[in-house]
């Protein structure tokens, strides 16, 4: 196999017989998603809607008139009305924004002054140092350079900057550089919520069971079925927020976390001789050993860890004064322009210690 930075982006023949597009396939060649990707969203937002009325009733019937507190009634009402409006602002956000693109139809042609079916091969060759011809420098499916921490998404057809994942549940949208705040915000909410609703409930409901006559015979049955349902939510979505609390704080993606043999991509140039690896070396290639010694080293080497207080500030930080606002608010999206991705200062000693041990794996097998 050709080692990295050895093989042209394009050749002569490639340059006079055919002309590259430059990012993403156009919008009539991207893969329409069918109507029925939609119906989970909707399931989404039933499950946050649904349980309103009970729960006006029970604030209602149990604060209001059985217990003649007008306080405590306006206090959880806010609080839980306050929980749904900021739950439905961060699902809005993740649906309606893009997540990040990678390369703009629009930007490409205001900046370039070129013919349109050139631009894709004047940006690729402008001034710029980056080996396209290294693994996941390059799209082979939007024929378009790809930043780091970038991936394509094949349900969406096209790259998306840092993406985490593809969720169905939230339209069947990516999250990634410009929605993983709002996406983070929007678990937090809804968890949140869920355990507001089943804490108000399950008080209500232990006080109808030792007041049997002092509250009518309906309210209770609301009030089972929203301790039930903030329970069962909050045990769904309430663990994976803390997974996601756990990837800021190490600064990972979902997909990063979940997939360690993208490490290969990151190690150093091979030796030419003493091993018969790819450059980098490729997963079906390696034998059970080299796997167990890139799984071991994925839960050492965080690529790009800066430490936990830098790693938050990369997700929710600010630069302007009322920042925390639209944080508090919806999420907002992450600062920077997702394409600069600072590593760990020890994640390239680490590397290289991963590739001799691989190739020293792969002397022994042979």
């Amino acid at each position: 196999m050709p080692r990295r930075g050895t093989t042209p982006l394009v050749n002569d023949v490639e340059l006079q017989t055919r002309s590259i597009t430059f990012g993403s396939a156009d919008d009539d060649e991207k893969p329409k998603k069918p109507w029925y990707f939609r119906l989970p969203l909707l399931v989404t937002v039933i499950l946050i809607l649904a349980p309103q009325p009970s729960v006006l009733r029970v604030l209602v019937d149990h604060h209001w008139r059985v217990m003649k507190s007008p306080l405590f009634f306006a206090v959880h009402l806010a609080a839980i009305y306050t929980l749904t409006f900021t739950t439905l602002t961060s699902l809005l956000i993740c649906v309606t924004r893009d997540p990040g693109p990678v390369n703009t139809h629009a930007t490409r042609r205001t900046d370039y002054g070129g013919d349109d079916e050139d631009i894709g091969l004047a940006e690729a060759l402008m001034a710029d140092d980056t080996d396209y011809t290294a693994p996941g420098k390059w799209c082979r499916k939007c024929w378009a350079p790809k930043p780091e921490r970038a991936h394509h998404c094949s349900v969406c057809g096209r790259c998306v900057m840092k993406m985490d994942h593809h969720c169905p549940w939230l339209g069947s949208s990516c999250i990634g550089h410009r929605t993983y705040p709002a996406f983070v915000h929007f678990l937090t909410c809804a968890t949140l919520l869920a355990i507001y609703i089943a804490t108000v409930s399950v008080r209500a409901l232990i006080y109808s069971f030792q007041n049997p006559y002092g509250v009518d015979e309906v309210t209770p049955v609301h009030e089972l079925v929203l301790s039930m349902y903030g329970i069962i939510i909050s045990i769904v979505i309430g663990p994976f927020a803390a997974y996601n609390y756990y990837l800021i704080t190490t600064n990972q993606t979902t997909l990063e976390h979940i997939s360690p043999f993208m490490l290969l991509r990151h190690l150093p140039p091979l030796p030419r001789t003493g091993h018969s690896l790819s450059d980098p070396p490729l997963e079906p290639e390696l034998s059970y050993e080299q796997r167990r010694i890139v799984k071991d080293a994925h839960g050492k080497i965080l690529m790009y860890d800066l430490g936990w207080r830098r790693n938050w500030a990369q997700v929710f930080g600010w630069n302007t004064r009322w920042g925390w606002v639209p944080r508090l608010l919806c999420g907002g999206a992450s600062p920077g322009d997702g394409t600069h991705q600072p590593r760990n200062p020890r994640a390239d000693e680490l590397l290289a210690k991963l590739a001799e041990d691989l190739i020293k794996a792969d002397r022994n097998f042979r």
